[in-house]
């Protein structure tokens, strides 16, 4: 987002989320073909008991706590020294929603509470009883909490869109590749675990993205664009009947 043109990012996401979706509908056992790396007939999802990786799991919680707990410890440390909170508060604007409506409204609540997508564990081919169901294909195999998509790796990749926004430029070359090599290890740890197949985390990734993308675009970048949409909507008169 940062140091690209206003669109750039937002285009780029977009066609992400459009080529992935083509590949993985058009080659849907690309994603049993990559589980099934993972796993071991007389094991099943080996991986999933390891205490290393479970640690890393849980470490995204702690990560994603101590990012929130930045933003408003530098906006409450701002306005306490009497200092102007235009930029910080926009970026910290930028940092929250893209939380709630990335994760939170778009792939928890839409897309997993309602596509109905059966995760890696759940299928026949790994010892479930669902059938598998490639990528935007509505079904009923899971109830609730489904695979598609990730959910973990949509927080993943809004951490590093965080980490890109609330880090100064100088230590970015530093912080930025730190935080890109946590978030594909948090993210890939679902793929050994059994709990979401690459298509889910590669969307995942791109749909967070397009969403931050947007909102950075009227948050940060160009912030005037809500103030002038809002004084073109309170200008406009109802007509009389």
């Amino acid at each position: 987002m940062i140091g690209a043109t206003r669109d750039d990012a937002a285009i780029l996401a977009a066609t992400a989320v459009l080529a992935l979706s083509v590949y993985f509908l058009v080659f849907p056992g690309v994603d049993i073909a990559v589980s099934r790396l993972f796993y071991r007939p007389e094991a099943g999802f080996v991986l999933a008991d390891s205490v290393v990786l479970k640690a890393l799991r849980k470490s995204s919680t702690f990560v994603l706590a101590l990012l929130l707990i930045s933003v408003i410890g530098r906006l409450v440390w701002r306005a306490l020294r009497r200092r102007s909170l235009g930029a910080v508060a926009r970026r910290a604007v930028f940092v929250l929603a893209s939380l709630a409506i990335g994760p939170g409204l778009v792939v928890n609540l839409l897309l997993k509470g309602m596509w109905g997508r059966a995760r890696p564990i759940q299928i026949d081919q790994f010892g479930g009883e669902a059938h598998f169901t490639p990528v935007w294909v509505v079904s009923d195999a899971c109830q609730s909490n489904c695979s598609f998509v990730s959910g973990e790796g949509s927080s993943a990749a809004w951490m590093v869109g965080a980490v890109l926004v609330l880090t100064p430029a100088k230590w970015r070359p530093v912080v930025l590749p730190a935080a890109v090599v946590y978030g594909v290890a948090l993210s890939m740890n679902r793929l050994a675990f059994g709990g979401h197949f690459l298509s889910d985390v590669l969307l995942s990734w791109c749909l967070t993205a397009l969403v931050m993308a947007g909102l950075y675009r009227v948050t940060v970048a160009s912030p005037g664009l809500v103030r002038r949409a809002r004084r073109r909507f309170r200008g406009v008169q109802p007509v009389p009947a």
